[in-house]
């Protein structure tokens, strides 16, 4: 397990939202930024499904977390897969909203 899964700044996050965190930290541990997208689709994706919404404080709290040890560089090729994901996000909710 990753060490900063046991991040005291974690303590106070819903348990559920909690264990699908460590699920996706599991599956991005030693990966890319280009492959933590799918990873953070994934978790957004499940969270949706059991009518979990992680709040932009939570989400930035695990991007800050995952960036650690990181490179400067592959720090910045997480943001722009965050920023990639967030796009897809959106595109996704406004085409549901016009269906």
């Amino acid at each position: 397990m990753i060490d900063w899964i046991n991040d005291p700044a974690l303590k106070n996050m819903d348990p559920a939202k909690l264990e699908l965190f460590k699920m996706a930290a599991n599956q991005v541990a030693g990966k890319s930024g280009n492959a933590m997208a799918p990873i953070m689709m994934s978790l957004i994706t499940n969270a949706n499904k059991r009518g979990i919404q992680f709040t932009p404080d939570e989400i930035s709290l695990i991007l800050d977390l995952m960036k650690q040890g990181k490179s400067p560089a592959e720090q910045q090729n997480i943001d722009k897969t965050v920023q990639m994901v967030q796009t897809m996000m959106k595109n996704n909710s406004r085409s549901r909203t016009k269906k």
